[in-house]
């Protein structure tokens, strides 16, 4: 049976399109990778060596794909770095920590029971004697959905104990939207709302399932060393004692205070739940913390647009990881990140080098490498906060982190549900490889606010991370599941996330071959992307609108 003669025009339009991008190297991708994560690179930790090498790196990438500096401006000439002020936390010395059930104190061992974070309140120590405990179920404030866990109890000179996630997660339903996250599920809310009650720390309990990641994640990112944006009042955001308890652990706690853990987990998932103390049950701990003011560089490198150059593009990822940390199994020390996030840059570095072979866009194209992701989204944090190029004028950003440097997917994913036109423009590109758009998986997981791309959304920047494909070519959605399962459990934020002489790249090549020509039509047209009347970012795009007229 013949086709209809308009389904074989779309077909050709769409193939001739697909082929019209440039190709991808999948050698050039690994050898960026191999690179960023060798151990010469001490795991690209923020103000360490690894970091020097890793944005020198960086720069001599840019330049040889042609690019110029877009950075901060130094007496009328721009540099290739953008300068990060971080606060810089380090626990110094041993942490000593117990709990006191019914007046019998027990040693606590961080690491193990408990996941200390180095305080970020400007304290030089942490000196806590007998501390009072309170659950507070999920820890949630939220006036619009008539949500309030505190209901009046005061936290002074007390340790609060909450849940992770939302309260929906479990059951689906209810007022926090079901399955998927709201930002009252992270755990960077739980402790900037314990410091807004007054509380003298907060515990979160680890699950594996609605944090959505193991007990090792929580460990390896919490006991190094801790960065921050610098604020004014820093106590304001960080009460002394940040830190996460094992779940059987607080399960004794709440059993010695006559007390049902789960009992009163399901009563913390209805609105109606007030909080309870832990009678007969006191923390305390005592360790010092070296806190310091330091400065990190955030990586941009820029086309300048040939038409209208103020308009910008942007594709992000970051350079960073967990530098040298806590030894695995094995004794490694070094915190590689081989996928999270040398797979993004390598790819950004390979789009710079095709944007440079190209004629100039329209619209100006820039790549930002952005800083000290891995301790709380600081460096895109600074650049929203602090743009370069102005953000009503920010057509897009295009942010890409821990690609998949296997096979071909038949599907991609984005980080959260956001609804966008971007999204949309994606979808559109993408079939045009006969790629399709499968929604995250994993809502309830909070990717959305675990990537780069969130601080300039919540700005009202159209934005959206790129998430590698489930349903591989080879082997299936079964392969492409087991394959995520098995990075989060034995690689993610761990030693083991190395580079494998296996990897073909594949994937990536032609993952990149999308996005290249979604960045590329943006940065070719005069449409502004925007999100949807209902989203929770409408209102900060729609206020800069008059920004966007014009050139």
């Amino acid at each position: 049976m013949k086709q209809p003669v308009i389904l074989i025009a779309l077909l050709a339009a769409g193939t001739a399109s697909a082929a019209d991008g440039p190709t991808f190297d999948a050698q050039r991708l690994s050898q960026h990778v191999k690179t960023l994560s060798s151990d010469a690179f001490e795991g690209r930790g923020p103000n360490t060596a690894g970091e020097e090498k890793t944005v020198a790196y960086l720069i001599e990438q840019f330049k040889a794909a042609g690019l110029k500096p877009g950075g901060d401006n130094k007496n009328g000439k721009r540099l290739w770095t953008q300068a990060v002020p971080l606060g810089r936390f380090e626990i110094k010395g041993p942490v000593q920590a117990s709990v006191s059930l019914g007046g019998k104190a027990m040693p606590l061992q961080q690491g193990n029971e408990i996941a200390i974070r180095a305080a970020m309140n400007g304290q030089t120590s942490v000196a806590i004697k007998d501390a009072p405990l309170v659950f507070v179920g999920y820890g949630v404030r939220a006036p619009e959905r008539n949500w309030d866990d505190f209901k009046g109890v005061d936290l002074k000179g007390k340790i609060a104990v909450v849940l992770i996630n939302d309260p929906d997660f479990e059951t689906g339903q209810g007022a926090f939207g079901g399955k998927a996250m709201t930002y009252y599920g992270r755990w960077t809310y739980k402790f900037e709302e314990m410091a807004r009650q007054g509380a003298i720390g907060t515990m979160i309990v680890h699950e594996t399932a609605p944090a959505s990641y193991g007990w090792p994640t929580v460990k390896n990112s919490n006991t190094n060393v801790m960065f921050d944006i610098v604020r004014q009042e820093p106590q304001k955001s960080h009460a002394p004692l940040e830190s996460w308890i094992q779940r059987d652990t607080a399960v004794a706690w709440f059993k010695q205070a006559g007390l049902n853990f789960d009992t009163l987990k399901k009563q913390a998932q209805t609105p109606a739940f007030k909080p309870v103390t832990l009678k007969g049950v006191t923390f305390s701990a005592d360790y010092a913390v070296n806190a310091q003011t330091i400065v990190s560089q955030n990586v941009v490198a820029r086309i300048e647009g040939s038409k209208n150059p103020k308009q910008t593009v942007i594709y992000s990822g970051h350079w960073d990881h967990l530098g040298v940390g806590a030894p695995d199994a094995k004794g490694d020390t070094i915190y590689n990140g081989a996928v999270d996030n040398g797979t993004g840059i390598a790819g950004m570095i390979e789009l710079a080098r095709a944007y440079g072979k190209a004629p100039k866009t329209r619209r100006s194209v820039v790549f930002l490498a952005v800083t000290a992701e891995e301790k709380g989204l600081l460096g895109s944090e600074y650049y929203a906060s602090n743009p370069v190029f102005p953000l009503g004028k920010t057509v897009a950003m295009i942010n890409m982190d821990a690609l998949s440097p296997g096979g071909k997917a038949r599907n991609f994913s984005i980080s959260g549900s956001a609804k966008l036109d971007l999204l949309d423009r994606l979808i559109a590109t993408a079939e045009k490889w006969n790629v399709s758009y499968t929604p995250d998986s994993k809502p309830e997981a909070g990717y959305f606010f675990r990537s780069d791309h969130f601080p300039m959304a919540k700005r009202g920047v159209p934005a959206i991370s790129y998430g590698s494909g489930a349903d591989l070519l080879e082997g299936g959605k079964a392969a492409g599941d087991k394959e995520k399962a098995d990075y989060t459990a034995a690689r993610y934020h761990q030693p083991a996330d190395e580079w494998q002489a296996g990897w073909s790249f594949e994937g990536m090549t032609r993952d990149l071959q999308i996005l290249y020509t979604l960045g590329r039509d943006l940065a070719n047209s005069n449409d502004w992307p925007n999100w949807s009347v209902d989203s929770e970012f409408r209102g900060a795009r729609d206020q800069s609108a008059s920004e966007r007229k014009g050139d």
